[in-house]
């Protein structure tokens, strides 16, 4: 039963899409298991760039199924708009499965989470403002609209009757807005039900039968580690676990099932929107790390808060997710650096702390203790093994992989599908 997952593990944005990409080729199930139209993936093939949203990054490897589990959060306009955009450019969607358990981001949950973040101020999350939250929370709250209930009118109807009746009390009430028509909700989701239906199926009972088959399952989390809902930094985090365990529940597979979890390190660290971020930096080495990487965020247009290496927070996605190798990503991206400082502890309160503080006013008053390596000038993106890079570049690597805690089996030295080293094999 060869299932894999593979997950961020800093804040996000740490290159998913390539890891997924390679292995893509691969494996014949890439599935989703959280997240919506929050998360955002760049892939290169050839001269050719996809900037994927809500769709597993394996939709563009011939042969493989890609699958949306139920633990996602789908907006039809979005995902139908994307399966629109990559038809256009003769990139077969037709695998696609979604769970019919997944939520629905309602018009509704759209319009909350906009107004909720205005309303917060300097309070804000910083939430991408697509309803992932609103929707999420209307999901424990048992008043979700799910897949499946685009196919019994009544049932919709009853469902978005229950969700208005609390939210329009607040958003005329409370935010001085309209309140939103049930019909016009209604017509608006039943307009989506043919188009998706050629999609939606029991997704667990399939991932189940493929891992009986000897199938090859790829786990696919959006966000990162530090973005967890219970293990991330908490409230600026996300609304749903895309921590290892989360594939289980999100896509409903037993844990049993997994035997390999990789975790995406990018070779420096950056985050989009609010919170703590130890080592971020406000200076000329920020702006070039921004610059070189290309570091705007794919789904928000955001640019990123860059910073150092943190190998504190690898340490502590590698004992959340119990991770077997790592991904390091964007290695090319710190060539010409003299020397390149690493996070190795925090400095709170005087306190050298080599560990995750569990406490938020801990965290938010963590300063970094830095320790330099030394750096390279050569071009690495024509790097085919380990051996090929330069000797510092090689120092680099296996100063993070001992840092982190688990082997760094796969490189990035370039943004293209091929500007790959292989250290080790994940299946």
């Amino acid at each position: 039963m060869p299932a894999l997952v593979l997950l961020g593990a800093q804040w996000g944005d740490e290159g998913k899409g390539k890891a997924t990409d390679l292995l893509g080729g691969s494996v014949d199930y890439v599935v989703r298991y959280q997240g919506g139209n929050n998360a955002g993936h760049t892939v290169v093939v050839g001269d050719q760039k996809y900037a994927l949203h809500l769709l597993p990054s394996g939709i563009l490897s011939p042969g493989c199924t890609p699958v949306i589990g139920n633990g996602v959060v789908v907006d039809p306009s979005v995902l139908l708009s994307e399966l629109s955009g990559l038809n256009d450019r003769g990139v077969d969607t037709s695998k696609l499965l979604i769970s019919g358990n997944a939520h629905i981001i309602t018009p509704y949950n759209v319009t909350v989470d906009k107004v909720t973040e205005r309303f917060l101020g300097k309070r804000k999350i910083g939430t991408t403002g697509r309803g992932i939250g609103p929707t999420y929370a209307d999901k424990i709250n048992r008043v979700g609209i799910r897949v499946q209930d685009l196919y019994d009118e009544s049932i919709l109807m009853q469902k978005v009757e229950a969700a208005l009746d609390v939210k329009n009390q607040m958003l005329t009430k409370l935010y001085n807005r309209r309140a939103i028509a049930v019909g016009q909700v209604v017509e608006e989701l039943l307009g989506y039900a043919d188009k998706l239906a050629p999609y939606v199926a029991d997704t667990v009972l399939v991932l189940n039968e493929a891992l009986e088959q000897d199938k090859v399952v790829l786990f696919e989390g959006g966000q990162g580690t530090l973005l967890d809902i219970d293990h991330g930094t908490y409230p600026f985090v996300t609304s749903s676990n895309p921590t290892a365990g989360g594939a289980c529940t999100g896509a409903g597979v037993g844990p049993t099932k997994i035997s390999r979890v990789i975790g995406i390190l990018k070779a420096y660290t950056t985050r989009v929107g609010a919170g703590p971020f130890p080592t971020e930096l406000f200076d000329e080495d920020g702006e070039a790390l921004r610059r070189i990487g290309g570091e705007r965020g794919v789904t928000t247009g955001r640019d990123r808060r860059c910073g150092w290496f943190d190998a504190v927070i690898a340490r502590y996605a590698t004992r959340v997710n119990g991770l077997t190798d790592f991904f390091l990503t964007k290695l090319d991206v710190l060539t010409g650096w003299e020397q390149i400082p690493v996070c190795v502890a925090y400095e709170i309160d005087g306190r050298r702390v080599e560990e995750l503080p569990y406490s938020q006013t801990d965290f938010h008053h963590a300063k970094p203790v830095y320790e330099m390596l030394p750096g390279w000038s050569e071009d690495i993106t024509g790097a085919k093994s380990f051996s090929d890079l330069p000797k510092n570049a090689q120092g680099y690597v296996k100063a993070l992989e001992e840092m982190s805690g688990a082997p760094i089996s796969a490189i990035g030295v370039g943004p293209g599908r091929d500007e790959t080293i292989q250290i080790n094999s994940f299946l």
